[in-house]
């Protein structure tokens, strides 16, 4: 890790898998409101590379940055932190 610098992490949930390879990952945050102070959740989702084909949806998955591998794919499923409760 040390050669090739500090690179992000984030922990979301998997909402599609449909693609070849490729997971859609939803990663949550709180945001303060300036005015009332209020908590309000914020989403963004990220493309990420599933060599495997491993991750179904509703996993929870830690996601690492990576070199650009498609237009939208930047990320990288590093591991599984939880397989959903379907079946």
């Amino acid at each position: 890790m040390k050669n090739r610098g500090m690179r992000r992490t984030l922990v979301g949930l998997v909402i599609s898998n449909a693609m070849d390879k490729t997971v859609v990952v939803r990663v949550e945050r709180l945001v303060q409101n300036p005015r009332y102070k209020k908590y309000v959740r914020r989403y963004s989702k990220f493309m990420a590379h599933d060599e495997a084909n491993e991750c179904n949806v509703g996993d929870r998955v830690q996601i690492i940055e990576h070199r650009p591998i498609s237009k939208r794919k930047c990320w990288m499923v590093q591991e599984t932190l939880s397989k959903s409760a379907r079946v």
